[in-house]
């Protein structure tokens, strides 16, 4: 451990500028409140290890550890960067000059995986152990300083910093042979502190309404309730499949579902069957009494997250979705229900925050079908774009060969949900299933698709044959998803890889084109001078917070950094709205 006055000349001597070192920075944090406590640092010389507390710090060691942390020419590596970057900034440092993030170099590497835990990677790639905190003995390839140093604390946290540095030059290969090193310096590294910058500003809630919605919930979920014990005359646990297979297929004598170990199954999809067949007042109520309750639970969550300062602080996590879409947890706001009307209510709790004019909603239409007309090179969907027509009218016309304004719109639903499951893989009779026709007509409106769009059909065989040759997938800006199941002798696991195939490169690019536009927003704001700025990422939307006067000005940036966040042989369009709630704010 560094005393106070050896601060600012280590720092100088073993963290200046060219050479990088591994932070591992502890300590506390909160919903939209934290603080560091102290900084590991490791640089290049196997004895240059650190642990600085901030408490012992006298007003130069401060200034110095500032200005070597805010300083973009001294390059810094972090395992998940976020949460230090939040830390750093609630104290008034804002990290600059990060050159890794341990975390995100393995998820490039190994997509997949189910975490990234430093002291797992550190087993994996360099064939060691850390430093346990629970014991003070040094097990055979772990690192021993000598420091002397009497803190546990700070021996571990200087293994992990030195275990991060190494990481990150052994993970440097990898990622350059898993062609990913472009995108991590372009994209993925960039949008940590946007990320960052998004969480800590929060978005305005109207607590006052979320209250009120939560309680309507509340009473749509006793009235469905009462119907549904009305309906058989007597009470059961609705949350109970073993009691709701009594109740359906015993005393109802209903059709039966899939079976599987525990009976017949009562998922949202075999009873939303059973509805269609049966038209049973149980059913119907039983549906309902399930979306008021997860609309309920949705809204108490909320009701939960708001911090002190009246907004909600979600967290974005970049290493969970294998094909690159970012999450967003405690809460998650991408997962918060736009199907239907009373879903589609909760947003409007979302509201402008003091001192701003409005919020702005500016998403992508039809992305992933844009990048299926892109990556297939098919000349009728390319048509269909660049003249601006409706494509699934454009489509429908195609297949069921009538005029485009002759469509009807059982025509258009149609197309619409097969051109929209082709890009994830679906079957004849998954489409069957989805639009409630029997598998024939599903194949025969399939195959008249294709006839129409070959080039979608060229495509969707190439990607599966590329993938299994190659044994992974690519998406426009080269991010990977390896796919070994493709030659499992399994025929389930290997029809899941082929739908994956499918998926990857077309979800995976939108989640490539949405994060560049987010930089690309973030940077000209910020050059611009503007004072507003992103909150939120659902999915193809950006949610903006907007500062008065700025409207017009931040639209057309919008507009524009969205549009060129990707070269396409079709247009990218946009759409943009605003309002005084996120709700409003949609167009």
């Amino acid at each position: 451990m560094l005393d106070a006055a050896e601060v600012p000349a280590w720092l100088t001597t073993h963290a200046g500028a060219g050479a990088a070192v591994g932070v591992e920075v502890l300590g506390t944090w909160a919903k939209g409140a934290g603080d560091v406590e102290a900084f590991a640092i490791a640089g290049e010389a196997e004895d240059a290890v650190a642990f600085i507390r901030v408490a012992d710090l006298d007003p130069a060691a401060e200034e110095a550890v500032g200005a070597w942390l805010t300083d973009p020419a001294r390059p810094k590596v972090f395992h998940d960067a976020k949460p230090a970057i939040r830390m750093c900034t609630e104290r008034g440092w804002l990290p600059a000059g990060i050159a890794g993030d341990t975390a995100l170099s393995a998820y490039l590497v190994r997509p997949d995986q189910r975490s990234y835990d430093l002291a797992d990677l550190t087993v994996r790639y360099l064939r060691r152990e850390l430093l346990a905190p629970e014991s003070e003995s040094h097990g055979q390839g772990t690192l021993d300083f000598s420091l002397g140093a009497d803190d546990l604390e700070a021996r571990t946290a200087m293994s992990r910093a030195r275990a991060v540095l190494d990481l990150w030059k052994a993970l440097a290969e990898k990622v350059e042979e898993s062609g990913g090193r472009e995108l991590m310096a372009g994209v993925e590294l960039p949008l940590v502190g946007v990320l960052a910058q998004m969480e800590r500003v929060g978005i305005a809630v109207d607590t006052d309404a979320l209250e009120g919605l939560e309680s309507h919930f509340a009473t749509k979920v006793a009235q469905a309730q009462s119907d549904a014990y009305e309906a058989i005359g007597h009470e059961v646990n609705l949350g109970s499949p073993k009691q709701l297979q009594v109740v359906l297929f015993d005393e109802l004598s209903m059709p039966k579902t899939k079976k599987t170990k525990t009976g017949y199954t009562t998922d949202a999809d075999a009873l939303a069957d059973l509805f269609v067949k049966t038209e049973h007042p149980f059913l119907e109520a039983l549906l309902r009494h399930r979306d008021a309750s997860r609309l309920r639970v949705t809204t108490e969550g909320l009701i939960k997250s708001v911090a002190d300062d009246g907004r909600i602080h979600t967290t974005y996590q970049q290493t969970i979705a294998a094909t690159g879409r970012l999450s967003s947890t405690d809460p998650n706001l991408q997962n918060i229900p736009i199907r239907t009307d009373e879903g589609r209510r909760i947003r409007s709790v979302f509201v402008v925050g003091q001192g701003f004019e409005t919020l702005m909603s500016a998403d992508y239409s039809q992305i992933e079908m844009r990048i299926m007309a892109h990556l297939s090179g098919d000349a009728g969907l390319i048509e269909a774009y660049r003249t601006g027509e409706d494509l699934h009218r454009f489509v429908g016309s195609r297949v069921f060969g009538v005029e485009p304004a002759d469509v009807t719109a059982a025509m258009r639903s149609k197309v619409k949900a097969m051109s929209y499951g082709l890009a994830y893989g679906l079957s004849a009779f998954g489409l069957s299933k989805q639009l409630a026709i029997p598998s024939a007509e599903a194949k025969a409106l399939m195959d008249e698709y294709f006839l129409r769009f070959g080039g979608v059909r060229d495509y969707l065989r190439q990607v599966v044959d590329d993938a299994r040759a190659v044994g992974y997938t690519e998406t426009m800006l080269g991010r990977r998803r390896y796919l070994p199941d493709l030659a499992s002798d399994n025929r389930q696991r290997r029809d899941m890889a082929e739908r994956m195939a499918l998926n990857a490169p077309i979800q995976g690019s939108a989640a490539d084109i949405i994060k560049v536009a987010m930089l690309g927003v973030d940077e000209a704001l910020t050059a611009g001078g503007f004072a507003s700025r992103v909150l939120l990422q659902v999915h193809d939307e950006l949610v903006l917070e907007i500062a008065p006067g700025e409207r017009e000005k931040v639209a057309e940036l919008v507009r524009e950094r969205m549009g060129g966040a990707a070269e396409l042989d079709v247009p990218l369009d946009v759409n943009i709205g605003t309002g005084d709630t996120w709700q409003d704010a949609e167009h």
